[in-house]
């Protein structure tokens, strides 16, 4: 585990952008597996710079998003279909063929998670996987149970999560109460995993998730047996860490 604190957000963006653009320019053809929420926001607009200085290309590039909300439509401005387009894809040249959200609007969700690990297994591991931090422990949308899932599957969004999100919607009675996520088994076999984690309402759970026991109650606890975790804090965030 690589723990990287930053005193400013443009800095630990800048550095979040370059480990992701790195990856890229070694390899053209990296299979991304990337995240939406407020955290990585800054990380997109910096790759969209370096795209613009013609330092990187997204061309052969393929992504995997982590998630998206079960009932909205990828038109939807809160779809995370919506989000990554008006954050990345549209700013760059990645191929539209090789972005891959999960459909939220499946007739068969069940169907849906399997072929969205069909299509993850067919691109090949994934080269780098972005991680933001729930407040809860959650990854993706995988939170606290007795038991997590694997592969890509439909969650009940916890009430907390919900609230959380209740800030990109008009009131927390439209935040969907499902979604489909890729599962911590899909996210563990990336070879490099980047947890990305802002702000002084953080800093417990970074400390439970790095430093705590490895726990399903605590979901991101398990990024601790991954051989390649590079995690990217500000103080604020990284200010309880031991």
């Amino acid at each position: 585990m690589n723990i990287l604190t930053f005193n400013s957000e443009e800095k630990l963006n800048e550095a979040g952008a370059g480990i992701i653009a790195g990856i890229v320019q070694t390899k053209p053809q990296a299979v991304l597996g990337l995240a939406t929420g407020g955290t990585p926001i800054g990380i997109y607009k910096q790759l969209v710079k370096k795209f613009e200085a013609g330092l990187v290309s997204f061309k052969d590039v393929t992504t995997f998003n982590l998630d998206e909300y079960v009932g909205i439509d990828a038109s939807h401005d809160q779809s995370y279909r919506y989000y990554m387009e008006q954050h990345l894809f549209q700013h760059v040249d990645v191929t539209p063929e090789r972005t891959h959200v999960p459909n939220g609007k499946a007739a068969d969700l069940q169907a849906e998670c399997s072929r969205y690990d069909e299509a993850i297994a067919e691109a090949g591991q994934l080269d780098i996987q972005l991680l933001g931090l729930g407040h809860n422990g959650h990854i993706g949308f995988n939170e606290p149970a007795e038991e997590l899932v694997s592969g890509t599957h439909v969650v009940e969004l916890a009430e907390a999560t919900r609230l959380a999100n209740a800030r990109f919607f008009a009131s927390e009675d439209q935040v969907p109460k499902q979604a489909i996520t890729m599962g911590v088994g899909s996210i563990l076999k990336a070879k490099m995993i980047l947890l990305v984690v802002k702000g002084a309402d953080k800093a417990d759970i970074v400390q439970r998730a790095l430093q705590g026991p490895v726990s399903t109650d605590c979901p991101a606890s398990l990024l601790q047996t991954h051989p390649s975790l590079t995690v990217l804090v500000d103080e604020a965030a990284g200010s309880k860490l031991v």
